[in-house]
């Protein structure tokens, strides 16, 4: 972790309420340290139920941490108030999974996108123009702004979140499994755009993600979580060819190839890897 990182998280710990008459709290990040540097985008990957999720809502404010802390730009931002968390809207923003159910169905494009503009004191004529803009950089036609959002194809209503994740130009923007409900040809348009949209913009971004060849694509280093812990970080290109971690050997494993007989070998593979963690527990269980 560097000092002059963009997002600074550290021995975060988030725990939620479980069920039944006592409700005993149950934890589900064991003091998760990280950072993201000023232009980097850094792959967080686990399975499902693994706390990446959590840790992107956290930085979000839409979770509170039960310990650690979160700093954005050296700032601690980990309990702010609400209207301080509004004022943070400008610089972090975030990409959800599902595109419909972020934008508002009963609101045009144009107005889903200057909205966020406006609220930050852009004239309307200001907010139009750079609208403008934003279709153009996300590849869609300039009279989508008059349309709304049940008009649009699922991978082009993940553009329009994209754009609108741009829109007040941010420093850092969340994408939380931002292409996992896209078909295959779709997701990697989307990827392709955000790709480039960095490069350009050289916006930074926690990209999270259960596939490591997502992430192997948009990421410039790659932390891989698994049960509330990080259990391996390290440059992309290494943590997806060449895992150390038995966890992340198994997410590898995990990709299907088109060989039937090495399908199965890996398939072997992952089995094991799986029955040697199971067998490890881990140390905040200790």
């Amino acid at each position: 972790m560097t000092t002059d990182a963009l997002l600074q998280i550290q021995d975060l710990r988030v725990a939620f309420p479980g069920h039944g008459l006592r409700r005993k709290m149950h934890e589900v990040l064991h003091g998760v340290s990280l950072s993201v540097g000023s232009g980097e985008v850094l792959g967080l990957v686990g399975e499902s139920g693994s706390g990446k999720t959590t840790i992107g809502r956290a930085v979000l404010g839409l979770v509170k941490p039960t310990g650690g802390t979160i700093k954005f730009r050296g700032e601690d931002i980990t309990h702010v108030t609400p209207g301080h968390r509004r004022k943070l809207a400008k610089d972090i923003q975030v990409v959800f999974q599902d595109p419909y159910s972020s934008l508002n169905p009963a609101l045009t494009i144009g107005d889903i996108l200057t909205e966020p503009l406006m609220v930050q004191g852009a004239t309307r004529a200001d907010a139009r123009q750079r609208v403008r803009g934003l279709l153009d950089q996300v590849e869609l036609p300039a009279d989508a702004s008059e349309r709304l959002p049940r008009e649009f194809s699922g991978g082009q209503r993940q553009r329009i979140a994209i754009a609108r994740a741009l829109a007040p130009e941010p420093k850092l923007i969340i994408c939380d499994e931002p292409v996992s409900a896209l078909d295959l040809s779709t997701q990697a348009t989307v990827l392709r755009l955000l790709l480039e949209i960095q490069q350009r913009t050289g916006v930074a971004s926690l990209f999270i993600s259960h596939d490591l060849a997502v992430v192997r694509y948009v990421s410039h280093r790659v932390a891989v979580i698994y049960k509330g812990d990080i259990v391996e970080t390290g440059p992309a290109g290494t943590v997806t060819s060449s895992p150390e971690h038995p966890y992340t050997q198994s997410l590898l494993l995990a990709a299907p190839v088109a060989d039937p007989v090495q399908q199965k070998a890996r398939r072997l593979e992952r089995l094991r890897l799986t029955a040697e963690r199971k067998a490890v527990r881990p140390a905040h269980a200790q």
